[in-house]
């Protein structure tokens, strides 16, 4: 089945855009692998619609029989009005929380209804390669090791006592990884200065309704955010969290877009589910430190901004000659808010296999609309919503994860990538001699 689609700027994936494209709906939902009863939410529409008219006219009538009792000059007719009052209030709150649920159940399937997704994107599950990086794929002349081997020949992390501190999935990095981080921090940052991001550091809790706004579920059996119990804060999983908070609620004149922040943050997940052999190290961690992208743009601008995130990306990996594949990310794949995503997959020759170190998404007004920002065009009526696009700079576990493995040396040392040198302050990580 195949649809027209609108215009970008033209799409408004509210409600009145649901009722209107039932089928698009429900057939992008499929593509995507989400279960709404799209026929439910038609259903539940007609429903709050009669719903309100009868809160409507109990209100109207109410008002009417308020009035008239001061008019009455029988009492016991007044006393009969009286009596119809408290039976129609009665009935309004009855009606009125009957419209509430309706209304109530309704937000929630909407919610649970993802944005559409570009045409061009892969449908299904399987992504497509779309190109590969500068640097190669390395030939060792001896059989690699992973990261976890490396980090502890070159004491360079210790899961043990992380394990024992906090528990699974947690990590001390020690020595050359810690100048790595921050080496990495710094790299980053001075590209994105150079790209005209502003550079923030974020708070590591955000509002829940800020979470929800941007995508994430707080709480609940599917979560994977970590929550503070009695009160409305969780911890972030990205930047992404925070940065696109920062405007909810902002309406922006139209020529103060684009605006580009880029943000440093601890990222907290707690990754239930996951299993095999990516949960091996620093690949997937309960916390690590990452510089996240983002933007906010005018509705016909999105498409280039992703295109331009993506380059930034592959500018940052090229530079740090590591050896990496862009994906189209199939429709399967993509998260709520996604209308288009990109990949960078690093090989890592621990693994033997491609891993993901970046994503950027264009989430068109779906994050703007649940947050509310909006811009205004000079000399126009009316507002429109913002589109919104993320992606990340560097997530520093993954990032040395593989810079570790595809810069290893047949006699145990990794060498520091140039770009990185004037912060590490050396050229190699030498193995260190056993106690």
């Amino acid at each position: 089945m195949v649809f027209d689609f609108q215009p970008l700027d033209d799409i408004m994936l509210d409600r009145k855009f649901i009722l209107e494209n039932v089928e698009l709906i429900k057939q992008n939902c499929a593509n995507r692998g989400v279960r709404v009863d799209i026929d439910r939410v038609v259903a539940l529409d007609a429903q709050r619609k009669a719903a309100q008219t009868r809160v409507d006219d109990l209100n109207r009538r109410a008002n009417e029989v308020a009035r008239s009792i001061g008019k009455a000059k029988d009492p016991a007719q007044r006393e009969a009005r009286k009596e119809e009052g408290r039976q129609l209030r009665e009935s309004t709150v009855a009606a009125q929380a009957e419209l509430d649920r309706i209304e109530a159940e309704l937000g929630t399937l909407l919610r649970a209804i993802p944005n559409l997704t570009h045409p061009a994107a892969p449908v299904g599950m399987e992504s497509v390669e779309q190109f590969r990086g500068k640097t190669p794929v390395p030939s060792f002349g001896f059989k690699p090791l992973d990261h976890v081997e490396l980090g502890e020949k070159l004491d360079l992390m210790d899961f043990e006592a992380a394990a024992r501190v906090t528990g699974h999935g947690f990590y001390f990095l020690k020595n050359e990884a810690v100048l790595l981080e921050l080496a990495l921090q710094r790299y980053a940052l001075d590209i994105l200065i150079d790209e005209g991001f502003t550079p923030t550091t974020t708070p590591d809790l955000a509002r829940n309704e800020v979470l929800e706004g941007i995508g994430f579920i707080p709480r609940g059996p599917e979560t994977q955010i970590y929550s503070i119990e009695g009160t409305d804060l969780s911890l972030v999983a990205t930047a992404e969290i925070t940065l696109g908070g920062l405007l909810s609620g902002q309406t922006i004149d139209e020529e103060a877009l684009p605006i580009k922040v880029c943000g440093i943050s601890h990222c907290f997940r707690t990754e239930a589910g996951a299993h095999g052999k990516a949960t091996r190290g620093l690949f997937r961690v309960h916390q690590f430190t990452k510089v996240e992208m983002f933007a906010f743009t005018r509705p016909d601008e999105s498409d280039a901004m992703l295109d331009d995130l993506l380059r930034i990306e592959c500018r940052i990996f090229d530079g740090l000659g590591i050896p990496y594949r862009v994906i189209d990310t199939a429709s399967g794949d993509l998260g709520g808010p996604a209308y288009r995503k990109f990949d960078l997959e690093a090989w890592m020759p621990g693994r033997g296999e491609f891993g993901e170190i970046t994503s950027t998404s264009n989430c068109t007004d779906y994050q703007a609309r649940r947050l509310n920002i909006r811009c205004r065009r000079k000399g126009e009526k009316g507002t429109r919503f913002v589109h919104t696009l993320n992606g990340t700079a560097i997530a520093i576990s993954r990032a040395l994860v593989a810079i570790l493995e595809n810069y290893q040396q047949a006699d145990g040392a990794v060498v520091v990538p140039e770009v990185l040198r004037p912060w590490v302050g050396k050229e190699r990580i030498e193995p260190r001699p056993r106690a």
